[in-house]
């Protein structure tokens, strides 16, 4: 029997969609093994975010509410996280978003856990816990069982779709912020500076239109009205952020940002294995490329062999056209 624990992320106040991810797989998790999962949140503001997670089938909501929590530092986070793991939990569980990268390591060390980062799968195998996580930038896939009393694990939310609401509601309980260290308490909050838009977070966007390099200066010129049209994020491959067509925050890849949209366009991108990683899971994939023996027509479900600047305007043109008959 495993009881896991989900460490819920918040925005503004909000908990963020790829906590759903974290929930769905302690949700097998706990089944699997006759356990049960709570979750805990944690940050200023922490009781008006709970009440989102009230019907999910958590055995308790855990809130670590504290005016010292109102900006994310991992020092700061980790005490409380550690001390609520400690209060009977097999497996402490978050979203692999830069929130769980920085903040789940942390974690396990100070747990004295094993880590296992970017699960796409779990199974009960004799009783015990065992995942499935990519290896070779996603071109190939292995399990892996964790030894240690208390297991720590981050989830691939383009693997794990977004828990839904079961019925319910969770008892609450509240509990104490744990002191940092002396050494933490030396780490101050400086600043972010985050980059907002009014098209959806590439994590959480149901549509995303993503560009590559051949694009050049003409990126958004192109990208941006199909994804005005369609309400859609907007990605790009490494290569392009690399030269400066794009910003960083756009990039989608192994060492970007991992999505499962809908519906993922993928215009002037040849489709490297690193990319390929950050985005196969995707429900359906439109490539548009010159190329036809790009990469990226192996995992797409439509391709489309034509020259992007012609093709992309001619297809928001006809876009255009359906939605006003």
């Amino acid at each position: 029997m495993a009881n896991i624990l989900v460490v819920a992320e918040l925005a503004e106040g909000k908990v963020k969609k790829t906590t759903h991810s974290a929930i769905t797989f302690a949700r097998e998790a706990a089944s699997g093994t006759g356990g049960s999962f709570s979750i805990l949140v944690i940050g200023a503001g922490a009781k008006g975010a709970a009440a989102e997670l009230s019907g999910y089938g958590a055995a308790k909501l855990i809130l670590a509410d504290d005016a010292s929590l109102a900006n994310y530092v991992a020092e700061r986070f980790a005490p409380t996280v550690v001390a609520v793991a400690k209060q009977g939990f097999d497996v402490v569980v978050g979203t692999s978003s830069s929130y769980g990268k920085d903040l789940l390591p942390r974690v396990a060390a100070a747990l004295d856990a094993g880590f296992a980062s970017d699960i796409a799968t779990v199974k009960v195998d004799g009783g015990k816990l065992v995942y499935r996580r990519p290896m070779y930038a996603g071109n190939a896939f292995g399990w892996c069982e964790l030894l240690t009393p208390v297991q720590v694990v981050s989830v691939r939310q383009s693997e794990f779709a977004a828990a839904e609401p079961s019925g319910g509601a969770s008892a609450v309980e509240e509990v104490a912020v744990a002191a940092p260290k002396a050494a933490a308490q030396r780490v101050e909050f400086v600043g972010l500076e985050q980059v907002k838009s009014e098209r959806p977070e590439l994590t959480e966007a149901q549509i995303i239109v993503s560009g590559g390099r051949a694009l050049k200066e003409r990126f958004q010129e192109i990208l941006d009205p199909l994804a005005d049209l369609l309400g859609a994020g907007v990605g790009a491959s490494r290569a392009a952020c690399d030269a400066g067509y794009a910003p960083s925050d756009l990039q989608v890849g192994q060492t970007g940002k991992v999505v499962a949209p809908k519906l993922y366009f993928a215009i002037g991108i040849s489709g490297a294995i690193q990319h390929l990683a950050g985005m196969k899971g995707s429900k359906t994939i439109v490539a548009i490329n010159k190329d036809p023996d790009a990469p990226i027509f192996q995992v797409a479900d439509y391709g489309l062999v034509a020259d992007l600047f012609q093709a992309v305007p001619e297809l928001v043109s006809e876009l255009k056209k359906f939605k006003s008959a």
